[in-house]
């Protein structure tokens, strides 16, 4: 059935959203959500809260998260959803994604007082919940809070992206060991929101098949940042790659984000939706 109000892909405190699990299943159950997911970013800490708000509400819910990684020279996240949030194998693998987050912030404030910004690094470390996840989101909030950007939109025209001041790369996990963690914890995954990655037609062809080859089974066709076209693009994408279609507003804020909670359109009814592979999975 791909006429289901499933929202797939958010963030809570966990990672870099503002809204604690509990409080985001609470906005999807109001915003008409039939199908929740909780992606924070390399990190599994908020499934149980998420699971338990979830369970409480009759809000059936799917294990989740985003998992970071470097393929060409840019980060790409890939969502795993319906695992088992206590596989060890993920745990480890999500640990050492996590680590080097700190160095990486460190030299972000470094460039930032360079051109006349002190104190990022202390003022991003205010807005995160875990600091083994400070990232590029904490620092923007800083950013605007202080009265340097007037919005997170304005800080990444301006700061925090490649060549520009206080952007500094990380190389993540690898594409085969996120599509391994996610499989080895009975999960399916999934190239998150593939539109907003730049890549060219041959780098993109090439993402999909080696995804493919690893055991990857989905893609983000209905997506908080993917416009209309955009969104016909992923849908032929899957229908060429044999992919299933998952759905999800990437929501991290209600001030921040693009699209609500549940707000997204239906996807094409002619495409396999995600849920299905994963109905065993689903926790009610």
């Amino acid at each position: 059935m791909t006429y289901l109000n499933a929202d797939l892909h958010c963030h809570s405190v966990v990672s870099d959203g503002t809204l604690t699990p509990t409080a985001l299943a609470h906005r999807a159950k109001a915003n008409g959500v039939e199908l929740w997911a909780l992606t924070d970013h390399d990190e599994v800490g908020g499934c149980h809260e998420a699971a338990a708000a979830a369970r409480s509400l009759g809000l059936p819910f799917l294990s989740g998260v985003e998992i970071s990684v470097t393929f060409a020279d840019k980060t790409v996240h890939i969502v795993g959803l319906g695992f088992d949030a206590h596989d060890p194998r993920m745990s480890q693998g999500l640990s050492q994604t996590r680590g080097g987050r700190e160095q990486r912030a460190r030299e972000m404030a470094e460039q930032l007082a360079r051109v006349g910004i002190q104190g990022a690094y202390e003022g991003a470390l205010r807005y995160v919940g875990n600091p083994d996840l400070i990232s590029r989101t904490h620092f923007a909030r800083f950013l605007v809070d202080s009265g340097v950007c007037h919005d997170t939109h304005d800080v990444f025209r301006r700061y925090l992206t490649e060549g520009k001041p206080g952007f500094v790369p990380h190389r993540w996990a690898n594409l085969g060991d996120a599509v391994r963690w996610i499989r080895d914890g009975g999960g399916m995954a999934i190239v998150a929101h593939p539109a907003r990655y730049g890549f060219t037609p041959t780098e993109e062809y090439a993402l999909f098949t080696e995804f493919k080859q690893h055991g990857g089974q989905g893609v983000e066709v209905m997506t908080g940042s993917h416009s209309a076209q955009e969104c016909i693009a992923y849908a032929q994408v899957a229908r060429e790659f044999g992919l299933a279609a998952s759905r999800g507003s990437d929501f991290h804020s209600p001030e921040e984000s693009h699209s609500d909670l549940g707000s997204l359109p239906w996807l094409p009814g002619d495409l396999q939706p995600v849920w299905e592979a994963l109905s065993d999975r689903i926790q009610h």
